[in-house]
């Protein structure tokens, strides 16, 4: 039992993202199916693509509050430079996404199901490293403060 508690006091900030990634994914879908079943219609383009939008926002919104405050933990007092980097990351994991889907599904001619997936690792795996190396990376101090902690 005490190997299964280092384990998770090591690899905390990796548990806490996946969890916060899976609670993203709901709530994202939640804002796309709450939308398309009271005010807008998936069938209607326009509106599809609005739901998309909407869903996306929502997701890119609650992920950066939880990851901010339960996955890396930041104190940084520049919310909105911190957001904005953190938006502009998942834009470029998007582009990553749809760029990646592309050439394996229509050029390589991999299956969408296994593209899919694999393509979405990688973007969760983009994510993860964009919010740690840029978004929420910790100056010297911090990391010191950190590493005092853990010993």
């Amino acid at each position: 039992m005490e190997k299964i508690k280092e384990l998770c006091r090591k690899y905390e900030e990796i548990i806490a993202y996946l969890i916060v990634g899976v609670l993203n994914t709901l709530v994202s879908w939640g804002a796309w199916f709450l939308c398309a079943y009271t005010i807008l219609d998936a069938q209607v383009v326009w509106q599809n693509v609005a739901l998309s939008i909407i869903s996306w926002v929502v997701g890119v919104v609650f992920g950066y509050v939880m990851n901010r405050k339960y996955v890396f933990k930041s104190t940084d007092p520049k919310i909105m430079k911190e957001f904005l980097q953190f938006s502009g990351g998942r834009v470029s994991t998007g582009v990553l996404d749809s760029v990646m889907m592309v050439i394996m599904v229509n050029f390589l001619t991999i299956n969408e199901s296994f593209s899919k997936i694999f393509v979405s690792v990688l973007v969760m795996i983009g994510n993860y490293l964009i919010s740690k190396l840029f978004v929420f990376k910790k100056d010297g101090n911090e990391a010191e403060a950190k590493s005092a902690d853990e010993v």
